[in-house]
């Protein structure tokens, strides 16, 4: 893993979306750069998510209501939302932070720091695209949120008015008798739906791939099955790394470990405050009567997303733990969500998924420089947005990394807030 002659080497701990477009601006910017992962590059929740791109999702988890819905959840097994009972100090720590930003002044706040980076990343994701032409299923024709009932709808009005307001964006609305036509797919009886047509779609695993396979032209050097074992530190620098496969020298690095970024508090001696938020999907071969835009049915909580061989249904937020299994019944749950929105529905089997996303109790990623390390950045907590928020990330951490002033304010994203 020698740095070409000249050439500072970065190494990004972390292959997934986010290492990878870590990866991309670092190269970008001169950088030598190695990404390591603990399995394949492009793996975990950067696989099998939903693909959306949106940046209509300005408004964060911690929205009033948030906390009784949480509570409720206890008692409620297959609620969509979901914190499992435990004992984990950690957790509780964790609920009680995000129960003191659930009300409207901070959700605000919080929101306007996550719109600046959403509309970074939509356009980064749009340059992305023209100059790379990568294949990986691009699509811009905006996110639909379907709604069932009239009471949703009203509810989901008062939702869009709001981001109307506050973020100027606003959806197109649509009349229950007008959705057959606006696309086939959806049953007949349902009462509307929003259609924010800023919003853009990928299949995801092909963004990974062919993202990965770009940079490897450009010298990126990807190491797969090398898990990060510890860290090795000295006079406020991260001297190397000790792997499965070995110890790796440092000169820069960028831990991008998504979910997996708490393992490694105390080794980095900073805070990172983030919970593992279990989602599901499952991902079919059926074509016949996919829908024309990928959807979200807010009164259940499931998304769907049509692809040019197949179809994904995915959601769930799951406060579990690490945990591993992947009940049939919350299969089964996203199923029959569907069925209620879809004339035709989702045909049982396929590939059953989870994946553990990286929640931060205050809605925003953690993005920066490790407190007392001069040579170690943050690239982790991006929430439910990993897969949005990926290229703007990356082009921070290299702005970050290089010492140039940032495109946009870094500071709402800083480590430090938790110091």
């Amino acid at each position: 893993m020698s740095a070409a002659a000249g050439r500072e080497r970065t190494i990004v701990v972390g292959g997934g979306i986010v290492g990878i477009a870590c990866a991309h601006y670092l190269a970008k910017a001169g950088a030598a750069v190695t990404v390591i992962d603990r399995g394949p590059i492009g793996g975990g929740c950067s696989q099998a998510n939903c693909g959306y791109i949106c940046p209509s999702h300005v408004l964060p988890l911690t929205e009033p209501g948030a906390v009784r819905t949480a509570l409720k959840s206890l008692f409620r097994p297959g609620s969509a939302f979901r914190v499992k009972p435990r004992l984990s100090p950690a957790l509780w720590t964790w609920l009680w932070q995000f129960a003191r930003r659930c009300n409207h002044r901070q959700m605000i706040e919080a929101g306007r720091h996550l719109q600046a980076i959403l509309d970074s990343s939509m356009c980064e994701y749009r340059r992305l695209m023209v100059d790379e032409a990568l294949e990986c299923e691009w699509r811009e024709n905006g996110l639909l949120y379907v709604l069932q009932s009239e009471h949703g709808m009203r509810e989901f009005a008062e939702n869009d008015r709001l981001l109307g307001d506050e973020f100027g964006v606003k959806a197109r609305r649509i009349e229950g008798n007008d959705l057959p036509a606006f696309d086939p797919a959806l049953a007949d009886g349902l009462a509307g739906a929003f259609h924010y047509e800023g919003d853009a779609s990928v299949r995801p695993d092909l963004l990974n791939t062919r993202w990965a396979e770009r940079l490897k032209t450009r010298g990126v050097e990807f190491v797969e099955r090398c898990e990060l074992r510890h860290v090795d530190k000295s006079a406020g620098r991260v001297r190397r790394l000790v792997t499965s496969t070995g110890e790796i020298p440092v000169e820069r690095v960028v831990f991008a470990l998504g979910a997996w970024s708490p393992q490694f508090e105390k080794q980095l001696g900073c805070r990172i405050p983030i919970e593992p938020g279990k989602g599901y999907s499952v991902t079919t071969a059926e074509t016949a009567a996919n829908p024309k835009y990928p959807m979200l049915f807010p009164e259940h909580r499931v998304g769907v997303s049509p692809f040019e061989k197949g179809c994904r249904l995915g959601s769930i937020m799951e406060f579990a733990g690490y945990d591993t299994s992947i009940p049939p019944s919350r299969i089964e749950q996203l199923h029959a969500a569907a069925r209620h929105y879809l004339k035709t529905p989702i045909s049982p089997g396929g590939v059953s998924w989870y994946g553990w996303r990286p929640m931060t109790w205050d809605s925003l990623p953690i993005i920066g420089r490790v407190p007392h390390l001069s040579n170690a950045y943050l690239a982790t907590g991006h929430n439910m947005l990993g897969m949005s928020l990926a290229t703007a990330t990356g082009r921070l951490v290299a702005e970050l990394v290089e010492g140039v002033p940032t495109h946009i304010d870094a500071g709402p994203y800083s480590p430090e807030r938790f110091s």
